[in-house]
């Protein structure tokens, strides 16, 4: 893969060395104090955990070092120190309350769907790129990083569910999930599998995972307009095309398609073990099936017969600027041109193998497995981020889980559309 350098102009180098000088602490070296670390203590439970860093930067574990470096490239060609934690608790929430109390980063790295909930809590700000400047980003990535009009987040990474098969077991490729499902279930009387399909369902529930075929059954959570994004005032669960996905679901579970013993702490390690012939999953799933020792094979999630195609929730994972950090311009200009850059989305696509957000970077990606989850991702519905989403998975979790244990389907998917509008008018 090719590497792209890109510096900073004149212009915005002397903002930063403003900036800088103004917050104190800008003239050392970057490659004497720029550090990362690893906490569950953070810094609204005990200082600003940041010191003399002229940018504080917050992410999870598993992307700390790809954050680290694009952080520490930017820092060293602009003369100021970073610094780049973990917090490996809950990263949103006390992102949240560290923000509130003026002792947070400048910074957060964090999955799209957060920010309806940040917004909502005066955390971030909007970010300074043009659509000119966005439109080396795909459509999808630009879309979910939009809130109310406004951009608050670069996304670098992008994530979709999608099918992937034992190849082993089932060597043709499904054209549905009826004729997956049935491809599945004569491997489990051969005996070759003991599951059809490993989509996780819990003792509690997954909405997110059965999301592919509440869409295929003409079922929404929110209704959806391009101009005006998601309305929380027009909720799916409970109306037709809910009824028809609950109603499969249910055949399902009876079929011992869907089972609640299946969960996302066991699906993938289950697949990967040989005792399934079908898995859905996102590309989290894919270092662990590539080491499984059998031939697989990775495709969107296909829709069922006669229905429409099945749309998984798209995410994706972006740099987003603090309201309250002490270095707001610093951020500002680090997550619009530091970030904003095709050598610093190669970066942090060679640390996270996500699928990257930039065009460019996608174009490059010489991997056939990564390839389906961009193309799923780039046709998935972004997960909505407003603050209604927070009333819905509990009550549609628990609908899905209860279904799949035997409860009527009917009943029980009206059931969960009234609840999850008495939770938003209750919140609102």
């Amino acid at each position: 893969m090719r590497r792209f350098a890109r510096t900073l102009g004149p212009v915005a180098v002397a903002v930063l060395a403003l900036t800088a000088a103004g917050c104190g602490g800008g003239s050392g070296s970057s490659s004497e104090s720029s550090g990362s670390e690893s906490t569950s203590s953070p810094s609204a439970e005990g200082g600003d955990g940041g010191g003399d860093a002229d940018l504080l930067v917050w992410t999870d574990s598993l992307k700390i070092d790809a954050v680290k470096e694009v952080a520490e490239a930017f820092g060293e060609s602009n003369g100021i120190t970073v610094k780049v934690q973990a917090i490996s608790e809950d990263l949103q929430g006390n992102f949240v309350t560290a923000d509130a109390a003026g002792n947070g980063p400048d910074v957060v790295v964090g999955a799209h769907d957060w920010i309806g909930n940040l917004v909502q809590n005066g955390a971030i700000e909007p970010l300074n790129l043009t659509p000119d400047e966005l439109s080396g980003y795909s459509e999808k990535a630009v879309q979910a990083t939009t809130y109310d009009g406004k951009l608050y987040g670069v996304p670098y990474g992008i994530e979709a569910l999608a099918l992937y098969r034992n190849a082993d077991v089932v060597p043709d490729e499904p054209a549905s999930m009826d004729e997956a499902i049935a491809a599945g279930e004569k491997a489990v009387q051969a005996g070759d599998v003991d599951s059809a399909l490993n989509l996780p369902v819990g003792e509690l529930g997954d909405a997110y995972h059965m999301e592919p075929i509440l869409t295929s059954f003409g079922g929404y959570i929110f209704a959806y307009d391009e101009g005006t994004g998601y309305d929380a005032q027009d909720v799916g669960i409970g109306k037709e095309g809910s009824v028809k996905a609950a109603q499969e679901i249910s055949r399902l579970a009876k079929a011992k398609v869907l089972r609640t013993s299946i969960s996302g702490d066991n699906s993938i390690a289950l697949f990967t073990s040989g005792k399934a012939a079908f898995l859905v999953s996102g590309p989290w799933a894919l270092a662990d099936v590539k080491k499984a020792g059998f031939e697989y094979a990775i495709q969107p999630v296909p829709g069922f017969e006669g229905q429409e195609a099945a749309e998984p929730f798209m995410g994706a994972q972006a740099f987003m600027v603090a309201a309250n950090g002490k270095n707001k311009d610093i951020a500002q200009e680090f997550v619009n041109n530091g970030v904003n850059s095709e050598e610093s989305m190669m970066t942090l696509f060679e640390g996270t193998q996500l699928p990257p957000a930039m065009t460019a970077v996608q174009d490059q990606v010489d991997d056939p497995d990564l390839t389906v989850f961009t193309e799923a991702a780039n046709a998935a519905a972004p997960m909505p981020a407003i603050p209604a989403m927070a009333s819905v998975w509990e009550p549609l979790g628990k609908a899905y889980s209860a279904i799949v244990s035997g409860k009527d389907p009917v009943t029980t998917i009206k059931s969960a559309g009234d609840t999850i509008n008495k939770n938003i008018a209750d919140a609102g």
